[in-house]
Order: structure tokens, then C-alpha cells, then sequence
């Protein structure tokens, strides 16, 4: 079964800027879509971002419109998430996940990456 592992979270003051990794086992981002989540204490896990196999289209929260950027490195089998504009209210662990199809939803998402913690200071 693919891995992911995520990476590049940690502390940031409000108004930084942080970039996550995902990397794949294998060479899966061509074939797959592939999303963020995130799930913030006390809170169930909530869509951030998703990109299709072929990073034509992209999707966002309404909560990180225009502040988050998703992509992602076929050749590397490394996604990426771009997160500027930081707000407390982003502190929480990020995760990414793969689907054969776009999508938005949890439940159609799998092969899910440990985490990787998120803070934003205010």
C-alpha cells in the first residue's frame, strides 16, 4: 500500500508563511488526486485542499481561499501546500491523502500520512 508522509509544519506567528510537503512511496501523484486535511483540537478532521491527477483543477476551503496553494511534483511524488497569511485559527495537524478521483470528501480519500502539527501564535 502507498505511504505518505507529510512534513514542514511547526510554529509560526500570525501573518507567516509555511510550506507542507507530502511525499509518496511511489510514484502515485500521476494517477491519483490527491488533498489536505486538516483537523484543528477539539474539532473533527475538515477539507483544505485538493488538486486532480493532472493539477488542472484545484479546490479550496473557503476558509484558506486565496491564502493556501496546492501543488504538487509528479516527478518527485511530492505534493506540496503553500499556506501564507496565517491565522490562529489554522493551528492544527495537516494531513494528505490520495483518491482516485477529485474530490472534496474525507471518505473518499485514503492511504492517509501521519500528520504533521501546525501553530500559529497570535
Amino acid at each position: 500500500q502507498v505511504q505518505l508522509a507529510e512534513s514542514g509544519g511547526g510554529l509560526v506567528q500570525a501573518g507567516g508563511s509555511l510550506r507542507l510537503s507530502c511525499a509518496a512511496s511511489e510514484r502515485i501523484f500521476s494517477t491519483y488526486a490527491m488533498g489536505w486535511f486538516r483537523r484543528a483540537p477539539g474539532k473533527e478532521r475538515e477539507f483544505v485542499a485538493a488538486i486532480s491527477r493532472g493539477s488542472t483543477r484545484k479546490n479550496y476551503a473557503d476558509s484558506v481561499k486565496g491564502r493556501f496553494t496546492i501543488s504538487k511534483d509528479n516527478t518527485k511524488s511530492t505534493a506540496y501546500l503553500q499556506m501564507n497569511g496565517l491565522q490562529a485559527e489554522d493551528t492544527a495537524v495537516y494531513y494528505c491523502a490520495v483518491t482516485p478521483t477529485m474530490s472534496t470528501s474525507e471518505s473518499d480519500f485514503g492511504s492517509w500520512g501521519q500528520g504533521t502539527q501546525v501553530t500559529v501564535s497570535s
